[in-house]
């Protein structure tokens, strides 16, 4: 597993399990695509998230193209898709990009 500067850590198929089904805290998942010009606009916003909200939140993200299990596992048809899972489960599914305030009021019913 890999952490960028901006505290988003990108996981694998390999790793999915343990980082974040396995994880304590519910875990936001953006399935994500070298190529996605959105995906890229999104990485700051989630930098800032994954700083902000460390003590609610985890924030990871998952090439599509070199993890194709997990990618079909949940289904995911669009990039960018941000999944929060909470014990283990898949609990949200956010497709788009979206700016920093409509993404909290989004995720607020899986934070608090």
């Amino acid at each position: 597993m890999k952490t960028y500067a901006e505290g988003v850590a990108e996981v694998t198929d390999a790793d999915f399990g343990t980082e974040v089904l396995g994880a304590g805290l519910p875990v936001l998942v953006k399935f994500t695509a070298e190529w996605c010009g959105p995906c890229r606009q999104l990485k700051p916003v989630l930098g800032a998230l994954a700083s902000e909200e460390a003590a609610r939140l985890r924030i990871v993200e998952i090439d599509v193209d070199r993890n194709p299990e997990t990618t079909l596992k949940y289904g995911v048809l669009a990039t960018p898709t941000l999944m929060v899972f909470r014990g283990g489960e898949p609990v949200k599914s956010i497709v788009g990009a979206r700016p920093k305030r409509r993404l909290l009021a989004d995720l607020e019913d899986v934070l608090s």
